[in-house]
């Protein structure tokens, strides 16, 4: 059993004798006193990829379902679909974009530290890395007086991403983002 409190992007469970794929977590927490922490949780299901919502309170009981994990590699789109391999039986699975809408964004062919999630030998859902590296492809110049405070400016990385970095870092230089805030977080 899972608490409402414990979930994470990512997590399968099941509602109703249905699997779903927890894709956002919304928490509201009352200014009320006495008040419980409300988690407002968007799903999507495995097979049909229909959404469903639901509002947990954060000693609710969720039954999560075991998934097998393995690394994979990404290897091409393929029409609406994505190809990836299991690292240790060079097995090639398909997974819908759709299913992955979130994360194609930081996909490169040929990308290693994939995880896919698995049941009954059919790729269900992906987990990416929480910290990505990228190669700033366009921004202002830097400034040479940059000051210590957190002044910022837009970059666009070479994923096409567009994230808010220090004032001081410039055009062709490698920083860590994190890939659930898209935000970034140090030089590489």
């Amino acid at each position: 059993m899972l608490k409402a409190c414990d979930l994470k992007k990512g997590n399968v469970v099941e509602i109703n004798n249905e699997v779903y794929v927890v894709k956002h977590i919304d928490v509201r927490s009352p200014s009320a006193r006495g008040a419980v922490t409300l988690y407002k949780v968007r799903f999507t299901h495995i097979r049909t990829k229909q959404k469903y919502e639901d509002s947990y309170k954060g000693n609710d009981p969720l039954n999560e379902v075991v998934l097998q994990r393995k690394p994979v590699q990404y290897l091409y789109p393929d029409g609406d679909f994505h190809v990836f391999m299991d690292g240790m039986e060079y097995a090639q699975y398909m997974i819908s974009g759709d299913v992955i809408e979130d994360d194609l964004v930081w996909l490169t062919d040929g990308m290693e530290g994939l995880v896919g999630l698995f049941i009954d030998d059919n790729m269900v859902a992906l987990e990416i890395p929480t910290t990505l590296v990228f190669e700033i492809r366009e921004t202002a110049p830097g400034v040479k007086t940059a000051s210590a405070t957190a002044r910022t400016k837009p970059a666009t990385l070479s994923n096409g991403v567009e994230i808010l970095i220090p004032e001081y870092l410039e055009t062709g230089e490698m920083v860590k983002v994190n890939t659930e805030t898209r935000k970034y977080m140090s030089r590489a």
